[in-house]
């Protein structure tokens, strides 16, 4: 989602979306909100995942900023399912969380917004990015074009980001790495095969290096997605996690918080 329109009325939503009427779309959003509760609940059906909850390290009263692109951003995201853990877990604790993904963003463009998100004053920022760094586009030859953002950009922007948020507060921060992704799905799916748009895992693993080098925590994402992720944990386009990838993302990012395996 444009971050400008998040504060427009649901009427004025649906006709940018091109639904219908606002019935309908509030009706999605109902839906959408139904399902990440349900992927939270799911999880908590595990007992030991449902004491690593409780023993995440949020404190009452904390804020939880979530920085990212459409993985981040999406109503069906990893951290909506945080969300929904929290509030099924721990309602009592009023924990804030502010979803601060938008949708195609890259490094670069996270560095041009970081003070902005940092006026939210977090406690604790996640920040899953760098998926969109390694698109590469107008590649219909056998030679793919450069990647969006270079590697070396990349590297320099997380540090960048990081060092421009210890200077506003210094929240406690965690990296995730953008997932590994599905090959075959991703050169066959027709709108990036129009588009020119491919995508090498290489790439992707290359900005999860990035951020394995660097101090805070890292949820690593890659090594359990696998190469090529994991079909059941992506969606048709081969680039996205499915719903149950997002459960596998905010499992990992609970395990981590809490100690490990």
């Amino acid at each position: 989602m444009l971050k400008f329109v998040r504060g427009f009325q649901d009427e004025t939503l649906a006709t940018l979306y091109g639904i219908p009427d606002t019935e309908t779309f509030l009706r999605l959003k109902k839906s959408l909100h139904r399902q990440t509760k349900e992927a939270a609940a799911q999880l908590l059906e595990d007992p030991t995942f449902a004491d690593r909850v409780d023993q995440l390290p949020f404190r009452q009263g904390e804020t939880i900023v979530g920085l990212g692109e459409s993985t981040t951003d999406d109503l069906l995201s990893w951290f909506e399912i945080l969300r929904q853990l929290l509030e099924l877990r721990r309602p009592r604790d009023g924990i804030r969380l502010v979803n601060e993904g938008l949708s195609g963003h890259t490094s670069s463009q996270l560095l041009g917004r970081i003070n902005g998100t940092m006026a939210h004053d977090p406690d604790w920022v996640l920040c899953m990015i760098g998926g969109n760094d390694a698109l590469r586009f107008g590649s219909f030859g056998t030679e793919p074009s450069p990647t969006q953002v270079s590697i070396g950009e990349t590297s320099r922007n997380l540090a960048e980001i990081r060092r421009l948020a210890q200077a506003r507060g210094n929240p406690r921060w965690v990296w995730i790495t953008p997932t590994t992704i599905n090959d075959e799905r991703v050169e066959a799916f027709p709108p990036f095969r129009q588009g020119g748009i491919r995508c090498r895992n290489e790439d992707i693993v290359a900005v999860g290096d990035v951020m394995r080098n660097l101090s805070d925590p890292v949820v690593d994402t890659q090594a359990d997605f696998g190469l090529p992720a994991n079909a059941v944990w992506m969606e048709a386009d081969g680039l996205h996690p499915s719903l149950a990838g997002h459960q596998v993302i905010v499992a990992l990012l609970v395990q981590e918080l809490t100690g490990g395996k």
